[in-house]
């Protein structure tokens, strides 16, 4: 039997269809708030562990499966951008720069008590965007529930200079590489 996808994230679903059709998901009603001082990647992993424990606690018997992106760049965690003027300024932030983004896996059960985890991390150098490009981008493509307001499988793609990953489906928030072996490790069939 499948994990349960600690998510309502149509983007993880997407990517987890590529290796098995039938997944539940369940929303994990997460506090997604950053705590002072916390480091990018500790913030994905403890949020992809708080999400897959908070669903497990009801579904105690199954294995679920919780994730989480964080997206940093020049120390500063850039979240979901939420509105368009939010996303421009995430945007302008890249311009030029490079960010890190740290996507972590958490494969839970509550009964008997179990966790495996695996972080994987993506350098993404963004080039120059002018104001113009920004606008043009933001319109076309509305990326306002993706961390640092960009998507790499679409249109986002045209403002990167290089992306440096061991696993391509990490950005685009699951790294299904990760996924297969936590999996495999736990006994669950893949083809």
């Amino acid at each position: 039997m499948l994990p349960i996808l600690a998510s309502t994230s149509r983007y993880r679903l997407e990517l987890l269809k590529r290796v098995a059709r039938d997944w539940e998901t369940c929303d994990s009603a997460v506090d997604e708030a950053h705590r002072r001082g916390e480091l990018p990647a500790a913030r994905a992993t403890r949020l992809a562990e708080e999400k897959a424990r908070a669903v497990a606690r009801r579904f105690p018997a199954r294995w679920i499966l919780g994730a989480d992106q964080v997206c940093s760049c020049r120390g500063e965690i850039l979240d979901k951008p939420g509105s368009a003027e939010r996303a421009r300024a995430q945007l302008r932030a890249l311009s030029g720069a490079t960010a890190e983004f740290h996507t972590a896996v958490a494969l839970v059960r509550a009964e008997p008590a179990s966790r495996r985890c695996a972080m994987d991390h993506t350098v993404v150098r963004f080039r120059a965007l002018t104001d113009a490009e920004i606008a043009r981008y933001v319109a076309a493509e509305p990326a306002l529930d993706c961390a640092g307001g960009f998507k790499c499988e679409g249109l986002g793609i045209t403002l990167c200079d290089a992306i440096e990953t061991t696993d391509p489906t990490a950005l685009i928030g699951l790294p299904l590489i990760a996924v297969r072996r936590l999996l495999a490790q736990v006994g669950v069939p893949l083809p």
